[in-house]
């Protein structure tokens, strides 16, 4: 049988992917550019939180990762709950005959391995089981890919991460602390590898900052109420984080700099409003963003770059511009070292905003020095990325790799 008549490889892509979040569809739209430069004869279809909005902007079909579509409300009456429990045995069907229909499925980055935020283990960590699973059962290879991890204490949440990563047919952490969480959980990684984040292989604009000086300022926020383990101090910790940003934003107004806000997911507009009230200046405005090339195009055109989002520090740092991050996780303080920026991380839980303004003015003193330095880091990040899609390619699709390079040795 010749190429031409071997049936294509079917690759789906599975996560909360399409619902809001920047970084979560920026690290799919990475993968997709990888199959379509490598494996462009594939046939790609998802399994995510957003069908309809990773159809309309990616072209592939997509198919709900719930039956029941209230999935993330709160169930209080038994009618919702009982929904909720069916849907659950229902999605054990529905994942393995999706899983089913694909010879790879692909997990693109995101902080699947973690619960840096609130997060129930009924809801996506479940759900990533019940993928890793069917995929071990069916002989359906899936692959995590540049995700991120942290140490978990909720027991049933810890269990199904551990046992999704276990089951898992190949693994690859965007940091090293990611790797160093899951070997704590008991999962052997042995060989597994870290890359950089995804979204580090993305297109980067080129710098517009305005020459003159003060130049503006992106501010990205969040609707941040701590991490999982933070339930009962969760307001205590959203108001201090939002109060310090208010005067944060207000002494830069004062200083005639121009604010510009920013979003990585829906649920942030709550925090742009509150600011916007809080802070009654023509020098405040407001983006929406519907992608990290929004995000990125923001971020060029500025001096410099505050924000607490992941992806939004990825922003930042890949158009060059030096940014200080607001962190709430020990994921922000990785991605700050590898790209030589670890000085500048400030507590998201504990915001002081006069600290903050220092940071920021210390920062700004070597804005030359650090444009250069993250210059140098970014061209390292896309060399990494390309040996990750090469391993990606030699583990998951070794009939097709074998083949173009039997294919490149008659050629040469």
């Amino acid at each position: 049988m010749t190429s031409a008549d071997k049936a294509p490889v079917r690759i789906g892509v599975f996560g909360l992917l399409g619902s809001g979040n920047l970084g979560n569809d920026g690290s799919l739209e990475a993968v997709l550019g990888y199959l379509r430069a490598e494996h462009p004869d594939a046939v790609v279809d998802a399994l995510c939180g957003g069908p309809e909005a990773v159809t309309a902007r990616f072209g592939i079909p997509a198919t709900r990762l719930h039956w029941n579509r209230a999935e993330y409300r709160t169930a209080s009456r038994a009618g919702a709950i009982a929904s909720k429990g069916l849907g659950k045995l229902v999605d054990v069907f529905r994942t393995a005959a999706w899983v089913r229909r694909h010879d790879v499925v692909i997990v693109p980055g995101m902080g699947v391995l973690e619960a840096t935020l609130p997060l129930r283990p009924w809801g996506f960590p479940y759900s990533l089981f019940l993928l890793c699973a069917s995929g071990r059962l069916l002989g359906t290879r899936v692959a995590l890919v540049s995700v991120g991890a942290a140490e978990i204490r909720n027991r049933p949440t810890r269990a199904l991460v551990r046992w999704s990563a276990r089951l898992a047919a190949y693994r690859s952490y965007r940091d090293d602390r990611s790797r160093d969480a899951m070997r704590a959980m008991g999962v052997d990684t042995a060989h597994d590898e870290v890359y950089p984040d995804l979204a580090f292989s993305l297109p980067t604009p080129e710098s517009s900052a305005p020459s003159g000086s003060p130049g503006p300022v992106c501010v990205g926020v969040m609707d941040f109420h701590g991490g999982n383990d933070d339930r009962a101090r969760a307001e205590e910790i959203y108001r201090r984080y939002l109060d310090g940003t208010i005067t944060f934003v207000r002494a830069l107004v004062e200083e005639g700099r121009p604010v510009r806000l920013l979003t990585g997911d829906r649920c942030d507009l709550s925090v742009v409003a509150a600011i916007l009230d809080a802070v009654d200046s023509p020098l405040v405005t407001a983006a929406e963003p519907a992608s990290l090339a929004d995000l990125m195009n923001e971020m060029a055109a500025a001096d410099t770059v505050v924000a607490v989002r992941y992806h939004n520090l990825i922003c930042a740092l890949k158009t060059g511009t030096p940014v200080l991050a607001l962190s709430y996780a020990a994921k922000s303080d990785a991605l700050m070292d590898r790209m030589g920026l670890g000085a500048y991380c400030h507590p998201a839980r504990e915001v002081d905003a006069d600290r903050l303004l220092e940071q920021f003015r210390e920062l700004e003193k070597r804005s030359a020095e650090l444009r250069q330095t993250l210059t140098e880091r970014n061209l390292a990040a896309a060399r990494q990325l390309e040996d990750q899609f090469a391993a990606l390619t030699a583990v998951l699709f070794p009939t097709t790799d074998h083949a173009r390079a039997h294919a490149r040795q008659e050629a040469s």
